[in-house]
C-alpha cells in the first residue's frame, strides 16, 4: 500500500480532500530522499537543458527537489489551496511554473517535455486518459517517473496499526482499508512494472525500479495529524474520523511511550516512452 492507495473512479472527488488541508498535508507527509533524485538524473540523463513536467505537484514537496536540479519545471495541480501553497514554497526558484488543472484537462499548448514526474499522484489520474497523455506530451525518447512512498513494517518492531486495530474496528467496523502494512522485505521483491497503477501497455518500455528506506517519527498527536492528511481517513465522516484519531493518539501515548514510527520504502519507477 502507498499512503494513498489505488482508488475507485471517483478519484477526482477524493483527490480534492487534500485541498481541504494543504498546510497539514505539507507539514506531516513524507518527502523523498536526495538519493532518489540523484538516481532520477542518472537514469534519465536529466540536466539543466531538459524540460520537466510534474503531474499533481500538491504542496510542492517534490517540486522543490526537482527545481533544485536546475531545469525548467512545469507543475500541474488541480487544487487551488495546494497550488497556492506550492507557489509559496517554490518562490525562491525562478525555473518553476505552477498551472492549475487536472492532468486530463490540462492545456499543454503544444509543449513537449523530456521527463514527466508524478510524485504520489499518478493514482489520481484516470488511466484511460493519463498514460496516452503522458506519451503524447513527451518528446521521443522521453521518460515517465513515478515516485511514491509505500508504508511498510519490520518484524518485531512496534507498529501503530497492530496496536490500534481494535480501535479502528470499533469506530469504523468492516472498513476494507484497515489492515497491517506489508513487510518491508516483501515489498522489495516487487521490483518490476509500475506498481499499483494500471499498466501503460506498449506506450512505455520496461521500468527501472529503485527502493529507499525512510522513516518518520511522531508523538501521538503528530501521528493522528499524519493520518488526517491521508485519503483513507479523510473520506471517513468527521464524526467517525475524529474520535478514532483521538483514540489512536491516546493509545500511542499510553502504550507506545508517545513515540511511533511511520516506516516507508520510497520508490522510483522510471520507464522510457516507446515510439
Amino acid at each position: 500500500m502507498t499512503d494513498d492507495p489505488q482508488l475507485p473512479p471517483e478519484r477526482h472527488d477524493l483527490g480534492r480532500v487534500f485541498d481541504e488541508v494543504p498546510e497539514l498535508y505539507d507539514r506531516v507527509r513524507p518527502g523523498y530522499p536526495d538519493e532518489l533524485f540523484a538516481d532520477l538524473v542518472a537514469v534519465t540523463g536529466l540536466d539543466e537543458a531538459s524540460s520537466l513536467l510534474e503531474v499533481g505537484c500538491g504542496t510542492g514537496q517534490a517540486t522543490r527537489s526537482l527545481a533544485a536540479l536546475g531545469c525548467p519545471v512545469t507543475a500541474v495541480e488541480p487544487g487551488a489551496g495546494m497550488a497556492a501553497l506550492a507557489r509559496r514554497r517554490i518562490d525562491a526558484f525562478d525555473n518553476v511554473e505552477v498551472e492549475m488543472s487536472t492532468f486530463e484537462e490540462w492545456d499543454d499548448r503544444g509543449r513537449r517535455f523530456d521527463v514527466l514526474v508524478a510524485a504520489s499522484s499518478w493514482h489520481w489520474v484516470d488511466p484511460s486518459v493519463g498514460w496516452q497523455r503522458a506519451h503524447d506530451v513527451l518528446r521521443p525518447g522521453g521518460w515517465t517517473a513515478l515516485l511514491g512512498n509505500v508504508v511498510v513494517r519490520r518484524p518485531g518492531e512496534p507498529e501503530v496499526y497492530a496496536e490500534t486495530a481494535d480501535l479502528h474496528e470499533r469506530f469504523s467496523p468492516g472498513n476494507p482499508g484497515w489492515g497491517h502494512p506489508p513487510l518491508e522485505d516483501d515489498v522489495r521483491t516487487t521490483d518490476e512494472g509500475w506498481g499499483l497503477v494500471d499498466d501503460p501497455g506498449e506506450l512505455f518500455g520496461p521500468t527501472t525500479v529503485r527502493w529507499y528506506p525512510t522513516v518518520q517519527w511522531f508523538d501521538g498527536e503528530g501521528f493522528a495529524d499524519h493520518l488526517r492528511s491521508t485519503s483513507l481517513y479523510r473520506r471517513l465522516d468527521r464524526d467517525v474520523r475524529e474520535p478514532l484519531l483521538d483514540a489512536v493518539a491516546e493509545r500511542i501515548r499510553t502504550r507506545m511511550g508517545d513515540r511511533a514510527a511511520r516506516r516507508y520504502l520510497s520508490v522510483l519507477r522510471v520507464g522510457r516512452r516507446a515510439g
